[in-house]
């Protein structure tokens, strides 16, 4: 990373949304500097990035793997549900490549539709995984559990929206919604084993570990559905 490339991320106005307090007037990151650390210090071979507006998130992750220099990639799933940004894989490719990036991987599925593919089947270990698509609980638990038993022993998972209720018309009026990420990550307060701390910066995110010494997947209880 170098200043030039975050002066490129930063002056795309849709990459300076949704919530990760970025500012464009002083060339800063906002929490970006936060997933770019973590790419670049717990050195996935893999990370897995549910939902994404434009793709800041799989864009910082893909430039510290990129940084590492070690061939990890980026999962990326988003079906594109808001809009058509995301529709067509070859503008996706052209996009990423835009800003120098060829290990963002995207699937055009929901999570749901994720599970019953031959590409989750054969992801083997995660280092990173970041929730950021429907907001609700049930979606975020859905998308934690999922992937839970493929997460590494030092793996860190990263809920965004996730300090507070927000109504959101993302998907338009007649679709507006509340979030309700917070109330997972209460849940996952109260279950032994698990380190939870909150950077409530403009949206929030919420980072989860399993504590030091604690044996086990991050999210035992993982329904048998989200397990295929």
């Amino acid at each position: 990373m170098n200043l030039d490339w975050v002066a490129s991320i930063l002056a795309n106005g849709d990459l300076c949304r949704m919530g990760h307090a970025q500012r464009a007037q002083d060339q800063n990151l906002g929490l970006g500097w936060l997933y770019y650390a973590l790419g670049r210090t717990v050195r996935p071979k893999q990370v897995v990035c549910i939902g994404s507006w434009r793709g800041f998130v799989p864009i910082v992750f893909g430039q510290a793997l990129r940084d590492n220099g070690e061939g990890g990639r980026v999962i990326f799933i988003d079906p594109s549900l808001v809009d058509d940004f995301w529709a067509d894989p070859q503008r996706t490719a052209q996009w990423f490549g835009s800003f120098g990036l060829d290990n963002v991987e995207h699937h055009r599925r929901t999570t749901q539709q994720f599970v019953d593919t031959d590409a989750y089947r054969s992801l083997g270990e995660v280092g990173l995984l970041f929730v950021d698509g429907f907001h609700s609980a049930e979606q975020a638990r859905f998308d934690h559990e999922a992937f839970a038993d493929m997460l590494a022993d030092d793996a860190f998972v990263l809920f965004h929206d996730s300090v507070r209720p927000k109504s959101s018309k993302i998907y338009g009026e007649a679709r507006r919604y509340t979030h309700t990420v917070y109330e997972y990550m209460n849940e996952l307060r109260r279950r032994p084993g698990l380190e939870v701390m909150d950077f409530p910066m403009d949206s929030g995110v919420t980072l989860v570990r399993r504590a030091s010494g604690e044996p086990g997947a991050q999210a035992a209880s993982a329904s048998p559905s989200s397990r295929r």
